[in-house]
């Protein structure tokens, strides 16, 4: 039994480090990227922020179309002005993505205005940003319905017909702290772990349908309202990203088929330390990276 055992382990890590060999080569060739002249990308939460910058990348990428779904007219009006100006159909569409019905009668909407979603960008979030003591009870709910459920609704609006068509893509801008939680945003990071797992789940049965594919991005701290109220210890170290760069990362790892993406890569290194540290070295680990935060103003992305 022990041989046995031993010799399944042997081969497990032998499988494992010819997969690691792999993705390296894979990593250093030149990589093809898709056209996307024929995808029409739907954005939630992309009035602003993030949001607002993938618009911007996508039609610069060449999208055929760009659809923009989120709560406040008046910056969806002005993204999606910007984005015509430059060229490129936009259109523009009021739904809040944690009310599911709202969701399934304007994605029929949006079926018979424009046509096929064949990317779909699950950027809308929200973060109350306070101790589940201090936290409203509806505020928590507002954070899971938007930031996970709403991912649940706009998916299962959208996915079928990809699948039908055997083309398609669903991303999601998740966050680093789904892999690292931090305190004082408890209703964020629980939002976001519940996101990855959606997302990893839905990535995994995703494999055996041709033409369908999945992108998940892990960025650390946006330089955008959402975030204007988190203070970093080492600020030279660790620098919020600029929006811009995470909408460039997101729309290449779509163009290249690139399932996981952590922005900034030195994050994967506190997630490898995570798996094999204790809670107290962890702790120390946040202390010197600098995750401390004063987040009482913090807003939400939608």
């Amino acid at each position: 039994m022990l041989a046995k055992q031993l010799s399944a382990l042997l081969l497990l890590c032998l499988h494992m480090a010819v997969s690691v060999v792999r993705e390296a080569v894979r990593r250093l060739l030149p990589r093809a990227r898709k056209d996307l002249s024929g995808d029409v990308v739907l954005i939630t939460g992309g009035g602003r922020g993030i949001g607002r910058h993938l618009a911007k990348e996508f039609a610069k990428q060449g999208a055929k179309k760009v659809i923009l779904w989120g709560r406040t007219e008046k910056c969806l009006k002005e993204t999606s002005e910007e984005i015509s100006l430059g060229g490129t159909e936009c259109h523009y569409f009021l739904c809040d993505v944690a009310n599911r019905e709202e969701v399934y009668r304007q994605a029929m909407v949006v079926r018979e205005k424009v046509g096929d979603i064949t990317i779909l960008v699950n950027n809308a979030a929200v973060v109350h940003g306070r101790t589940l003591i201090d936290s409203d009870d509806d505020a928590l709910l507002k954070s899971q319905h938007i930031n996970t459920l709403g991912q649940f609704w706009t998916t299962k609006a959208f996915l079928p017909r990809m699948l039908e068509l055997r083309w398609g893509h669903v991303v999601c801008i998740n966050s680093i702290l789904s892999l690292s939680s931090i305190p004082g945003a408890i209703d964020y990071c629980t939002s976001k772990a519940s996101s990855l797992a959606f997302m990893e789940s839905l990535t995994l049965g995703l494999l055996d349908c041709p033409g369908v594919s999945c992108t998940t991005v892990l960025p650390f701290h946006t330089n955008t309202e959402m975030f204007q109220g988190m203070r970093v210890r080492f600020p030279q170290l660790f620098p919020p990203l600029k929006p811009e760069l995470v909408a460039q990362r997101t729309v290449d790892a779509v163009r290249t088929n690139t399932a996981f993406v952590f922005l900034p890569w030195t994050m994967r290194v506190l997630v490898i330390l995570k798996s094999i540290l204790p809670q107290y070295a962890l702790e120390e680990i946040y202390k010197f990276s600098g995750i401390y935060s004063c987040m009482n103003t913090f807003k939400g992305r939608t």
